[in-house]
């Protein structure tokens, strides 16, 4: 089983990019000679790295590379638990280590695509990421990310057509449609940006993003009352929405949206 991340945000919740054990090897049961414990090594690092214990999971994956140095799988994991430990020069090249070995993989790239926007490296994940969307222009994680690239770049108008091209791609991927709504925000179509995060409130009562970014609406067309009681829910699923630090750097949202909750919080307190 494969699962993908959608940008460096994720990171922080859970770890993007985990490849299974490749089913080839899981049948043999690692037969070959010093090798009999592989898979159950193998398991063991996955459940780790899924669980956030990446500093027990980081030497699981030294003897897992270490016992299958073929294995892009285990190269490409190690990488996202070293990015996930604040190593992102070592998340690369495991990740380069991983595409070599298995150059038609998409997955090293949008993992090695994460830990240069970590770095702020954001030609060379572009470049990641278009090279996914050569060969599959739906990749939800590859736009979104992309999306968040061109953001960063200052280019909005093309990050809001990324998020919007990545909920299409997926339509449940509510991170991707708060994100084009706080975009057409940042270039002032509010009535669409209103909207979209109205409709994600009514299908998720619980996303803090979506009724942080509509408190920031609200306040800056005059609407305080109904942006108290947004924030009061947002505030309380995340607190990590008061910090405006977080908010450009790490979650990246827009600077007009961001400015606008600033100055709400600042009357509000």
């Amino acid at each position: 089983m494969r699962r993908r991340g959608a940008a460096v945000l994720a990171l922080l919740v859970l770890l993007v990019g985990l490849l299974a054990w490749p089913p080839a090897l899981r049948a043999d049961g690692g037969a070959a000679a010093g090798t009999a414990s592989l898979p159950s090594l193998f398991e063991q690092a996955l459940a780790a790295s899924r669980e956030g214990r990446f500093g027990e999971a980081l030497p699981l994956w030294d003897r897992v590379v270490d016992l299958a140095p073929e294995d892009a799988s285990a190269w490409s994991n190690r990488g996202n638990v070293q990015l996930a430990l604040g190593d992102a020069r070592a998340a690369i090249a495991d990740q380069d280590k991983a595409i070599a070995l298995e150059p038609a993989s998409a997955d090293p790239h949008l993992n090695r695509g994460t830990a240069e926007e970590s770095l702020g490296l954001w030609s060379e994940a572009a470049a990641d990421y278009a090279w996914i969307l050569e060969r599959h222009p739906e990749d939800a994680s590859a736009l979104y990310n992309l999306g968040n690239v061109e953001g960063s770049r200052g280019d909005w108008p093309a990050a809001r057509q990324c998020f919007e091209a990545a909920t299409a791609a997926r339509p449940g991927f509510a991170m991707a449609r708060s994100s084009a709504a706080l975009a057409a925000f940042q270039l002032g179509d509010t009535t669409v940006a209103e909207k979209q995060l109205r409709d994600l409130i009514r299908r998720y009562p619980l996303f803090a993003d979506a009724r942080a970014g509509l408190t920031a609406l609200l306040w800056r067309r005059g609407a305080r009352g109904e942006a108290e009681s947004h924030w009061a829910a947002a505030s309380g699923l995340d607190p990590r929405y008061r910090q405006e630090e977080w908010l450009l750097q790490i979650r990246r949202w827009p600077p007009v949206p961001v400015q606008a909750l600033a100055q709400f919080l600042a009357l509000a307190s």
